[in-house]
């Protein structure tokens, strides 16, 4: 009996945590990476925000690494959010342009640099030849709220954007664009809450996202956190 109920509560285990290379293996890997706050806006707040300029980068280079892992000869994307990092480098006194290039330099990246959640849309639906490379993961990391992918939080104006992918542009993606099977997962806070369920509405592939907000660590993908939080599949 003991052992029984012990298979289950693995078994429960399992079903509920996000796998988080679930992908089909033949295709293309499109990690999504917004930029970061400045602390010009951050500094004055309790809990500011993105004290190291690399938060995003970095999550997104420990994911890189899984996934070169298992599929070697993956072709892997970066779509990162460019004027972001540019205002920040002013903040920093060095171009991070040249530590992102390193990334994609020993990782064999597609690094695309964009501006908005239009030049996103317009790449999962056109940045390959889709009848024949079909998007079999789709990752985002940066800030973010229930309804919205926000590039530059906190950047060109305190605590909002100016630059993001609304969860209504969401219809503008082809479903066509992915393989079937495919992966999606926001690393960002609160995407479970609302946008996940406009994701899979509009492309037909299941989103993982937070409900509640999520924390970027140095050596590890981001961790959820706060009373209540918690990973789901819409």
């Amino acid at each position: 009996m003991k052992r029984s109920l012990l298979l289950l509560l693995l078994l429960s285990l399992l079903l509920v945590r996000p796998a988080h290379a679930a992908a089909p293996l033949n295709g293309e890997y499109v990690l999504l990476v917004g930029g970061p706050s400045l602390m010009v806006w951050e500094k004055y707040k309790l809990q500011p925000h993105d004290h190291w300029w690399a938060n995003f980068i970095r999550a997104a280079r420990i994911r890189t690494e899984q996934i070169r892992a298992t599929a070697p000869d993956a072709k892997i994307t970066w779509l990162v959010y460019r004027q972001g990092y540019k205002d920040r480098g002013v903040q920093e006194k060095q171009d991070l342009f040249t530590f992102i290039d390193s990334v994609r330099d020993k990782f064999n990246l597609n690094l695309v640099y964009i501006g908005n959640g239009t030049d996103v849309i317009n790449y999962l639906n056109g940045g390959q030849p889709r009848d024949s490379m079909k998007v079999v993961d789709f990752e985002y990391f940066g800030h973010s709220n229930a309804k919205c992918f926000m590039f530059d939080y906190s950047s060109n104006i305190e605590s909002a954007c100016k630059s993001w992918l609304h969860e209504d542009e969401l219809r503008k993606i082809s479903s066509r664009s992915f393989a079937r099977g495919a992966f999606a997962k926001s690393w960002g806070c609160h995407t479970g809450e609302s946008m996940s369920k406009k994701w899979y509405a509009a492309t037909g592939v299941p989103m993982w996202g937070v409900i509640g907000k999520t924390q970027y660590m140095m050596d590890e993908l981001p961790i959820i956190v706060g009373q209540g939080a918690k990973w789901v599949q819409r």
